[in-house]
């Protein structure tokens, strides 16, 4: 797994939502209660920004037809959308993404 360090994510006790790009990926940096989650930014539905819309009982709520996915596992009413791990080092928001070789050794370790 890669970490990309994000210090420029501060007051994370508090609710928000935040884009970030990182590896070419747009990701939302979420707060909610109390927890830190990352999750895709683009709604799978028709592309729509995630980070416009709001989070209520777990999930972002994409801000144009109100199609919801849950934080922690992406999951939606007909579809996913990508999540992402998330851990503090050193006071730092760090966002984990999978590279190609924890791909490959995912499909030898089964």
């Amino acid at each position: 797994m890669k970490w990309y360090p994000l210090p420029e994510i501060q007051d994370i006790d508090k609710p928000f939502i935040k884009k970030v790009k990182i590896a070419d990926k747009n990701i939302c940096i979420v707060g909610y209660e109390g927890k830190l989650f990352a999750v895709s930014a683009i709604c799978p539905h028709q592309g729509f920004d995630l980070s416009l819309g709001g989070c209520e009982n777990g999930k972002i709520i994409c801000p144009v037809h109100g199609y919801s996915f849950d934080l922690q596992t992406g999951k939606g009413a007909n579809d996913f959308i990508k999540t992402y791990a998330v851990k503090i080092k050193d006071n730092i928001v760090h966002i984990g993404t999978k590279t190609v070789w924890d791909d490959i050794k995912q499909v030898f370790n089964k």
